[in-house]
Protein backbone atom coordinates (compact mmCIF):
# COMPACT_ATOMS: atom_id res chain seq x y z
CA UNK A 1 0.00 0.00 0.00
CA UNK A 2 1.59 3.08 -0.92
CA UNK A 3 1.47 6.18 1.35
CA UNK A 4 1.39 9.86 0.54
CA UNK A 5 3.29 12.29 2.93
CA UNK A 6 3.24 16.14 2.82
CA UNK A 7 6.63 17.57 3.85
CA UNK A 8 8.33 20.92 4.03
CA UNK A 9 12.67 20.87 3.37
CA UNK A 10 14.10 23.20 6.11
CA UNK A 11 17.70 24.55 7.14
CA UNK A 12 19.18 26.15 9.86
CA UNK A 13 22.97 27.43 9.07
CA UNK A 14 23.34 24.74 6.82
CA UNK A 15 21.82 22.01 8.64
CA UNK A 16 19.35 20.39 6.81
CA UNK A 17 15.82 18.60 7.68
CA UNK A 18 12.43 17.18 5.85
CA UNK A 19 9.88 18.20 8.26
CA UNK A 20 6.41 16.50 8.61
CA UNK A 21 3.37 17.70 10.29
CA UNK A 22 1.81 14.51 12.17
CA UNK A 23 -0.93 15.72 13.87
CA UNK A 24 -3.25 16.67 10.41
CA UNK A 25 -1.69 13.19 8.87
CA UNK A 26 -0.85 9.92 10.15
CA UNK A 27 3.03 8.67 9.97
CA UNK A 28 4.40 5.73 10.32
CA UNK A 29 7.97 5.20 9.57
CA UNK A 30 10.48 2.16 9.33
CA UNK A 31 13.98 3.10 10.21
CA UNK A 32 14.31 1.60 6.75
CA UNK A 33 12.10 4.33 4.75
CA UNK A 34 13.50 7.36 6.09
CA UNK A 35 17.10 6.21 5.01
CA UNK A 36 15.73 5.86 1.95
CA UNK A 37 13.93 9.08 2.17
CA UNK A 38 17.17 10.87 3.82
CA UNK A 39 19.30 9.73 0.38
CA UNK A 40 20.43 12.91 -1.80
CA UNK A 41 20.10 11.36 -5.05
CA UNK A 42 17.47 8.84 -4.24
CA UNK A 43 15.54 10.40 -2.02
CA UNK A 44 14.40 13.92 -0.26
CA UNK A 45 17.88 14.37 1.61
CA UNK A 46 18.24 15.76 4.56
CA UNK A 47 20.44 15.01 7.61
CA UNK A 48 17.45 14.51 10.35
CA UNK A 49 13.72 13.92 9.95
CA UNK A 50 11.98 16.42 12.29
CA UNK A 51 8.33 15.17 13.08
CA UNK A 52 5.51 17.12 14.66
CA UNK A 53 2.85 15.39 17.38
CA UNK A 54 0.75 16.13 19.62
CA UNK A 55 1.81 16.66 23.48
CA UNK A 56 -0.05 16.10 26.95
CA UNK A 57 2.51 18.24 28.26
CA UNK A 58 3.74 21.10 26.19
CA UNK A 59 2.00 23.04 22.94
CA UNK A 60 3.77 20.21 20.48
CA UNK A 61 5.90 17.19 20.80
CA UNK A 62 9.16 16.56 19.02
CA UNK A 63 10.68 13.66 17.24
CA UNK A 64 14.24 13.35 15.61
CA UNK A 65 15.77 10.74 13.55
CA UNK A 66 19.08 10.65 11.65
CA UNK A 67 19.67 10.31 8.24
CA UNK A 68 20.71 6.51 9.25
CA UNK A 69 16.91 6.04 10.50
CA UNK A 70 17.71 5.85 14.21
CA UNK A 71 15.62 8.50 16.51
CA UNK A 72 17.49 10.85 18.68
CA UNK A 73 16.87 13.07 21.82
CA UNK A 74 17.81 16.53 20.56
CA UNK A 75 18.89 18.78 18.17
CA UNK A 76 19.20 22.39 18.30
CA UNK A 77 18.82 23.73 14.63
CA UNK A 78 15.90 21.50 14.18
CA UNK A 79 14.60 23.38 17.20
CA UNK A 80 14.52 26.66 15.38
CA UNK A 81 13.06 25.24 12.25
CA UNK A 82 10.26 23.19 14.31
CA UNK A 83 9.08 26.27 15.56
CA UNK A 84 9.26 28.54 12.65
CA UNK A 85 7.25 25.40 10.74
CA UNK A 86 4.47 25.57 13.07
CA UNK A 87 4.14 29.51 13.30
CA UNK A 88 4.27 29.15 8.71
CA UNK A 89 2.02 26.02 9.06
CA UNK A 90 -0.55 27.91 11.48
CA UNK A 91 -0.62 24.62 13.54
CA UNK A 92 -0.09 27.78 16.45
CA UNK A 93 -0.72 31.61 16.57
CA UNK A 94 1.76 31.65 19.56
CA UNK A 95 5.83 33.44 19.35
CA UNK A 96 7.04 31.13 21.98
CA UNK A 97 6.55 27.65 22.31
CA UNK A 98 6.70 24.54 24.57
CA UNK A 99 7.94 21.89 23.15
CA UNK A 100 8.27 18.31 24.41
CA UNK A 101 11.83 16.32 23.27
CA UNK A 102 12.94 13.25 24.53
CA UNK A 103 15.51 14.97 27.01
CA UNK A 104 12.94 17.53 27.84
CA UNK A 105 10.72 20.86 27.23
CA UNK A 106 12.45 23.31 25.29
CA UNK A 107 10.68 26.60 24.36
CA UNK A 108 12.28 27.73 21.07
CA UNK A 109 11.00 31.62 20.45
CA UNK A 110 10.33 33.19 16.83
CA UNK A 111 11.90 36.65 17.25
CA UNK A 112 10.93 39.83 15.46
CA UNK A 113 14.39 39.92 12.86
CA UNK A 114 13.34 36.38 11.92
CA UNK A 115 15.39 34.79 13.63
CA UNK A 116 14.83 31.90 15.93
CA UNK A 117 15.99 31.87 19.80
CA UNK A 118 15.89 28.29 21.74
CA UNK A 119 16.21 27.41 25.43
CA UNK A 120 18.54 24.73 25.26
CA UNK A 121 18.22 23.88 29.11
CA UNK A 122 21.55 23.34 31.12
CA UNK A 123 24.16 21.84 29.83
CA UNK A 124 24.89 18.17 31.66
CA UNK A 125 29.05 16.85 32.79
CA UNK A 126 28.28 14.07 34.96
CA UNK A 127 29.75 11.26 33.30
CA UNK A 128 26.68 9.06 33.65
CA UNK A 129 24.50 11.43 32.39
CA UNK A 130 25.67 11.96 29.13
CA UNK A 131 26.67 8.85 29.21
CA UNK A 132 30.56 9.23 29.17
CA UNK A 133 32.20 6.21 30.83
CA UNK A 134 34.66 7.94 33.59
CA UNK A 135 35.60 7.84 37.33
CA UNK A 136 34.81 11.54 37.94
CA UNK A 137 34.29 14.08 36.52
CA UNK A 138 36.59 16.73 34.46
CA UNK A 139 37.01 19.91 32.41
CA UNK A 140 38.84 17.30 29.69
CA UNK A 141 39.42 13.71 29.45
CA UNK A 142 41.87 12.14 27.84
CA UNK A 143 40.44 9.98 25.00
CA UNK A 144 43.01 7.81 23.15
CA UNK A 145 41.60 7.21 19.31
CA UNK A 146 43.51 4.71 17.43
CA UNK A 147 46.54 5.12 19.85
CA UNK A 148 46.68 8.59 19.52
CA UNK A 149 45.80 10.96 22.72
CA UNK A 150 43.30 13.09 22.09
CA UNK A 151 41.93 15.56 25.06
CA UNK A 152 38.55 15.80 24.60
CA UNK A 153 35.44 18.04 26.53
CA UNK A 154 32.49 15.56 27.83
CA UNK A 155 29.17 17.29 27.78
CA UNK A 156 25.23 16.82 27.16
CA UNK A 157 23.40 19.24 25.58
CA UNK A 158 20.36 16.67 25.12
CA UNK A 159 22.68 14.26 23.38
CA UNK A 160 26.61 13.76 23.93
CA UNK A 161 29.36 15.68 22.51
CA UNK A 162 33.32 15.39 22.66
CA UNK A 163 34.38 18.66 21.63
CA UNK A 164 38.06 19.27 21.16
CA UNK A 165 40.28 22.48 20.18
CA UNK A 166 42.14 22.27 17.00
CA UNK A 167 44.75 25.05 15.47
CA UNK A 168 43.00 24.75 12.15
CA UNK A 169 39.48 23.89 11.43
CA UNK A 170 39.94 23.51 7.96
CA UNK A 171 42.75 21.03 8.09
CA UNK A 172 41.44 19.14 10.94
CA UNK A 173 40.73 15.45 10.73
CA UNK A 174 36.86 15.61 10.63
CA UNK A 175 35.86 12.87 8.79
CA UNK A 176 38.36 10.26 9.76
CA UNK A 177 38.95 11.13 13.44
CA UNK A 178 35.06 12.25 13.99
CA UNK A 179 34.00 8.57 12.96
CA UNK A 180 36.32 7.23 14.81
CA UNK A 181 35.44 8.73 17.91
CA UNK A 182 31.15 8.15 17.22
CA UNK A 183 31.42 4.94 18.35
CA UNK A 184 34.51 5.30 21.26
CA UNK A 185 33.51 2.41 23.83
CA UNK A 186 33.87 5.14 26.40
CA UNK A 187 30.82 6.94 24.88
CA UNK A 188 28.18 3.72 25.22
CA UNK A 189 25.55 5.41 23.09
CA UNK A 190 27.59 7.00 20.66
CA UNK A 191 28.99 10.30 20.09
CA UNK A 192 28.78 13.76 18.27
CA UNK A 193 32.38 14.67 17.28
CA UNK A 194 33.22 18.10 17.79
CA UNK A 195 36.25 20.43 16.17
CA UNK A 196 36.19 23.83 18.05
CA UNK A 197 39.07 26.60 16.35
CA UNK A 198 39.21 29.20 18.69
CA UNK A 199 39.16 33.10 17.17
CA UNK A 200 39.17 35.06 20.05
CA UNK A 201 37.06 35.01 23.31
CA UNK A 202 33.81 35.75 21.50
CA UNK A 203 34.30 34.04 18.12
CA UNK A 204 34.90 30.27 17.16
CA UNK A 205 35.45 28.12 14.09
CA UNK A 206 33.00 24.64 14.39
CA UNK A 207 32.58 21.34 12.31
CA UNK A 208 30.66 18.27 13.77
CA UNK A 209 30.85 14.79 12.92
CA UNK A 210 27.30 14.21 14.14
CA UNK A 211 26.51 10.29 15.16
CA UNK A 212 24.73 9.22 12.72
CA UNK A 213 24.61 11.34 9.77
CA UNK A 214 28.08 12.44 9.73
CA UNK A 215 29.72 15.67 8.78
CA UNK A 216 27.30 18.32 8.93
CA UNK A 217 26.93 22.43 7.57
CA UNK A 218 26.21 23.11 11.41
CA UNK A 219 25.39 20.91 14.00
CA UNK A 220 22.70 23.54 16.88
CA UNK A 221 23.78 21.25 20.06
CA UNK A 222 27.20 20.54 19.08
CA UNK A 223 27.76 25.05 19.00
CA UNK A 224 26.20 24.55 22.44
CA UNK A 225 28.32 22.11 23.53
CA UNK A 226 31.60 23.54 22.21
CA UNK A 227 30.46 26.77 24.11
CA UNK A 228 29.93 25.70 26.91
CA UNK A 229 32.95 23.81 27.15
CA UNK A 230 35.14 26.74 25.96
CA UNK A 231 33.97 28.52 28.84
CA UNK A 232 33.96 25.67 31.25
CA UNK A 233 37.62 25.33 30.58
CA UNK A 234 38.62 29.38 30.85
CA UNK A 235 38.80 29.52 26.89
CA UNK A 236 36.27 31.76 25.92
CA UNK A 237 33.89 34.38 27.25
CA UNK A 238 29.82 34.63 26.70
CA UNK A 239 28.40 35.23 24.49
CA UNK A 240 30.08 33.64 21.52
CA UNK A 241 29.47 33.75 17.88
CA UNK A 242 29.82 29.93 16.23
CA UNK A 243 31.00 30.11 12.52
CA UNK A 244 29.87 26.83 11.34
CA UNK A 245 30.16 26.08 7.43
CA UNK A 246 26.70 26.76 6.98
CA UNK A 247 25.80 30.09 8.36
CA UNK A 248 26.35 31.15 12.32
CA UNK A 249 25.07 30.77 15.28
CA UNK A 250 24.79 33.01 18.57
CA UNK A 251 25.12 31.01 21.87
CA UNK A 252 25.16 32.62 25.45
CA UNK A 253 25.68 30.69 29.02
CA UNK A 254 25.62 32.12 32.15
CA UNK A 255 27.31 28.81 33.68
CA UNK A 256 26.63 26.75 36.16
CA UNK A 257 23.12 25.18 35.96
CA UNK A 258 21.84 28.57 33.69
CA UNK A 259 20.26 27.32 30.62
CA UNK A 260 22.21 27.45 27.31
CA UNK A 261 20.21 30.23 24.69
CA UNK A 262 20.75 29.59 20.80
CA UNK A 263 20.20 32.14 18.07
CA UNK A 264 20.11 31.47 14.52
CA UNK A 265 18.32 31.06 11.18
CA UNK A 266 15.45 29.04 10.46
CA UNK A 267 14.27 29.05 6.43
CA UNK A 268 12.25 27.26 4.24
CA UNK A 269 13.41 25.79 1.31
CA UNK A 270 10.55 23.93 -0.60
CA UNK A 271 7.56 21.93 0.17
CA UNK A 272 6.61 18.27 -1.40
CA UNK A 273 4.93 15.67 -1.23
CA UNK A 274 6.13 11.99 -1.66
CA UNK A 275 5.06 8.36 -1.75
CA UNK A 276 6.17 5.54 0.14
CA UNK A 277 5.64 2.16 -0.80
Amino acid sequence: MTQTIKFTKMQGAGNDFMVIDGINQVIQLSPDQIKKLAHRQFGIGFDQLLLVEKSSIADFKYRIFNADGSEVAQCGNGARCFVRFVSDQHLTDKREISVETASGIITPKLEDNGLVTVNMGAPRFVPQEIPFIADTIANTYVLDVNGQQIEISAVSMGNPHAVQVVDNIETAPVVAQGAQIEIHPRFPERVNAGFMQIIDAHHIKLRVFERGSGETLACGTGACAAVVAGIQRGLMQSPVSVSARGGELHISWQGGNTPVMMTGPAVTVFTGEVNLA
